[in-house]
């Protein structure tokens, strides 16, 4: 995949193709264990739901980690993240304890909402994090809301607001886009289209399928960018970022990307075929690419990398380890935190 501009077909004002990032060797390593982290604990995840330590629904983000490990290093403190119901890279992102996020997983009291929330329902206030939302579509407004708040208050922070090409297509959506072109909100909504939605292509379902020009009948700009290449993203975010915070308004990035899994854990995935995964795997995994930049560079070795992953692991099963033992919630927990 390639990053790709709307060239012509732009709104005004045009948003030119964004070059990939050069990355230093730090920001390669850095980016591999983020992306590495988020792999791992969500084929723990898996695991863990498969043996049934985890209920209700579960949507793991394995195949699209280049997405948010790149978005974020666009963000700086006060920036809030706000997206759908497949949200734990979105969590370990934002820098927030596995074992919190493990904990929510299994219903314990150490989760990150009193094992109350769930797999699709997490928050953090102490990082900016509004959440993992049930409801399709339902985060975008708001995510725009934030990004009301922020203009409203003078600062210069702008909310990260993720939802996929299944959303793309909800009428809150573009009540949103309406509202934040109009009062110049600085938002960056970014559509993680992983081609799928819950199980239906995204060609059968959208009658436009170039998710950036979502915003044109509002005079968004918007860019295509390839969302398994970290650096693709990272570029994009940065000037997004930079966009938002000039008080140029609201921004759109589609991210091209793919998921390897099923929609939720009870999805069979029957509608592609294996040999289509498999080719995405073997050609445009997004921790792949930085694995082979960084032996190809000589940078680092095979024994180096393997450490990383071994430490990576042990965080993650440290964190499976606490969610599996952390007590219940107590009964009383069922009338607190309720709006009445």
């Amino acid at each position: 995949m390639a990053v790709a501009s709307n060239g012509a077909s732009t709104p005004k004002p045009a948003v030119p193709t964004t070059p990939v990032a050069q990355f230093s060797l730090d920001e390669e390593l850095s980016a591999y264990k983020d992306m590495l982290l988020i792999r791992r604990f969500e084929e723990k995840a898996g695991q863990m739901y498969g043996m049934g330590l985890i209920g209700g629904f579960c949507h793991l983000y394995i195949g699209q980690e280049a997405v948010v490990t790149g978005m974020m290093r666009a963000a700086k403190p006060g920036d809030q993240t706000i997206t759908g119901y497949r949200d734990h890279g979105h969590m370990l992102a934002c820098g927030i304890d596995p074992k919190a996020v493990m904990a929510e997983l299994t219903g314990r009291r150490g989760g990150l909402s009193k094992g109350k929330g769930g797999s699709m329902h997490m928050f953090s206030r102490e990082k900016n994090f509004f959440g993992g939302h049930g409801i399709v579509g339902a985060q975008v407004p708001i995510g725009t809301g934030l990004a009301f708040a922020n203009r409203y208050r003078g600062n210069d922070n702008v909310s990260f607001t993720y939802f996929g090409d299944g959303a793309a297509n909800q009428g809150q959506v573009y009540e949103s886009f309406n509202m934040a072109e109009l009062w110049k909100l600085p938002v960056i909504y970014v559509i993680e289209n992983n081609l799928y939605a819950m199980g239906t292509s995204v060609k059968r379902s959208s009658a436009e399928v170039d998710l950036s020009k979502r915003g044109s009948s509002f005079n968004i700009p918007g860019e295509r960018v390839d969302g398994m290449d970290v650096r693709a993203v990272t570029a994009a975010a940065k000037h997004a970022a930079e966009w938002c915070r000039a008080g140029k308004g609201p921004i759109i990035l589609e991210m091209q990307t793919y998921r390897y899994r099923g929609h939720s854990m009870s999805d069979p995935a029957k509608y592609r075929s294996k040999e289509e995964v498999q080719k995405m795997r073997e050609e445009h995994d997004p921790i792949e690419q930085v694995r082979a930049r960084l032996l190809a560079n000589k940078s680092i070795d095979e024994a180096a990398l393997k450490e990383i992953d071994a430490s990576i692991r042990a965080v993650v099963a440290d964190a499976a380890e606490f969610a599996t033992h952390d007590l219940e919630p107590d009964p009383s927990e069922l009338f607190t935190d309720v709006l009445q």
